[in-house]
């Protein structure tokens, strides 16, 4: 697979985990968003994006604080940015 379809392919299932979380429950949808951030924060330093911040710390418990703070859509939408950054650095 090409690196070009696997930015794109990461891009959608990011994607569709964010619409999945749609119904659920706050907690699981945390539950979610947490994975996702932690994952999409390996990648910022696997691909040495330097992207900083507190949407980028591996602080479990900060995202999950963070999470229950916001309505769901907030936590999708803070997901689907970081990886639309993601996404950008791993094409340079």
């Amino acid at each position: 697979m090409t690196p070009a379809r696997q930015r794109t392919t990461l891009y959608l299932l990011a994607f569709a985990g964010a619409v999945a979380t749609a119904s659920l429950p706050a907690a699981a949808n945390c539950d979610w968003y947490v994975r996702t951030a932690l994952e999409q924060q390996q990648r910022n330093l696997k691909l040495k994006c330097g992207f900083s911040g507190p949407e980028w710390t591996i602080d479990k418990g900060a995202h999950a604080a963070w999470c229950a703070s916001v309505s769901p859509d907030a936590s999708r939408a803070s997901a689907q940015k970081r990886e639309a950054e993601l996404g950008k650095c791993a094409a340079k």
